[in-house]
């Protein structure tokens, strides 16, 4: 993000050489800190929130306010401003005192100050009246609030394409299987077919912001996912607690506009994906079996949202390499952090010793899928479809050639993305499925 246009109060000068005679006061809101402190305050452990909340006895904003004063927030890995942060120290270095300005908060504000090395914190109601100070108020640099700065709409389009996963809409071409196999390309078709995946962006975006938000303190210790628009403080909570709805709604509006029925699909994907990020993907491979069944309930969407009937060996196909899927991505996260020197993750049931279990279950479910492939194209239901069946024998290869691609990718910490974002920038994984699609329509 472009950085704002600081400007210094009392008529002062920028810290100079004099600086060991002058006070720094830095806005901790605004200024020093990127991000909101009433919102890092509820979301630094939302449940325990909640849970202090109702078993306080004394509902209302002051019993919500007491706990949010009380709340357990990692100091160490707030987002702050980097060149804001730079000019304090600097400032100490040359002698100057620092100190916070913050106007609620005080004990939060107080052990950020005392984390960061600072001198301490003073209110506005201080700074304006001028006395009680612990300096003298016409020595006074200040770091004002991010009032002046200028983002560009490209630079917040950027942002919210970061916040809202636009890249992981790849997944949701997944509505367009049943489409493909069941060889039904029409107009109208598509067109459902179109608002499927736009009702499943929506509603996936709205769930992987709320997840962002209930992961921000594990995000902000992962060598990654700390660059996350939440963890990072490019994006207000507040402004993704008001998006959220916003998703959910246009994704049930387009919904309607297909079936009920697909609306109760896609209210079963959203249930699953809230319970996944509240308590599922803290099971070991639970999470593994749930995100399973996320990708395939994408496909049966995309065969009610077309009408289709849907294949049970394209569903069994799934479900084996959707769990081959899931297992290479924790393979994959696990072994990044085994060559970071990271510890084991916090915010997931799974220990780096686990990796070489996890890769041959990664293994035996992507040759399972293999298996269950060859005996469909073995059986009497691809008859129908296809006028040269023989020809599908030969994605056999090309299935085990990116199979083993992928967990090699992984192995060789080469794979920071899901398999499936992978599979779309990847060279030549792009080519495998390129050539698998024209053996398909080759064989039709």
């Amino acid at each position: 993000m472009e950085q704002p246009a600081w400007r210094y109060d009392s008529g002062a000068p920028a810290p100079s050489a004099t600086a060991a005679a002058r006070t720094l006061v830095i806005d901790l809101e605004g200024a020093l800190l990127r991000s909101e402190l009433l919102m890092e305050a509820l979301f630094s452990a939302p449940g325990r929130m909640l849970a202090r909340f109702g078993a306080g006895g004394r509902p209302g904003m002051a019993a919500l306010t007491d706990i949010l004063a009380r709340a357990e927030i990692d100091y160490a890995h707030l987002p702050y401003d980097s060149d804001v942060l730079n000019r304090a120290l600097a400032a100490r270095a040359r002698g100057a005192k620092v100190y916070l300005l913050a106007g609620r908060f005080a004990d939060h504000a107080a052990a950020i100050a005392a984390h960061l090395g600072f001198d301490g914190v003073v209110t506005p109601a201080d700074l304006a009246a001028g006395h009680a100070l612990p300096f003298d108020h016409g020595a006074i640099d200040r770091i004002d609030s991010r009032s002046g700065s200028r983002v560009s709409w490209k630079v917040w389009a950027r942002i919210w394409a970061k916040a809202l996963r636009v890249y992981q809409y790849a997944k949701n071409t997944l509505v367009f299987v049943p489409l493909i196999t069941a060889h039904q390309m029409n107009l109208p078709t598509l067109f459902y077919a179109l608002l499927a995946f736009m009702a499943f962006s929506a509603c996936a975006s709205g769930a992987y912001l709320m997840n962002d938000l209930l992961d921000l303190a594990a995000d902000r210790q992962h060598p990654t996912k700390r660059h996350r628009a939440l963890a990072a403080g490019d994006l207000p909570i507040s402004s993704a607690l008001l998006a959220i709805p916003a998703l959910w709604l246009f994704a049930v509006a387009a919904s309607l506009c297909i079936s009920p029925l697909f609306l109760g699909v896609l209210g079963a994907y959203l249930v699953t994906t809230i319970a996944y990020s509240l308590a599922l993907k803290r099971k070991m491979l639970v999470d593994v079996v749930t995100l399973s069944g996320l990708y395939s309930l994408r496909i049966i969407a995309g065969a009610v949202g077309v009408g289709v009937v849907l294949s049970e060996w394209l569903l069994i196909f799934s479900l084996f390499v959707f769990t081959s899927l899931a297992l290479i991505k924790r393979f994959s996260e696990l072994s990044m952090r085994e060559s970071a020197g990271l510890a084991d993750p916090s915010n997931r049931d799974y220990r780096i010793t686990d990796l070489h279990i996890i890769a041959a279950m990664a293994a035996a479910s992507a040759m399972n899928a293999v298996t269950v492939f060859s005996l469909y194209v073995s059986s009497s239901a691809v008859m129908p479809l296809y006028s040269r069946p023989w020809m599908l024998w030969l994605l056999n290869p090309l299935l085990l050639y990116w199979f083993g691609r992928a967990l090699m990718m992984a192995h060789r910490r080469e794979m920071p993305d899901d398999p499936i974002i992978y599979a779309f920038r990847d060279g030549p994984s792009r080519i495998a499925v390129a050539a698998m699609i024209c053996i398909m329509l080759a064989a039709i």
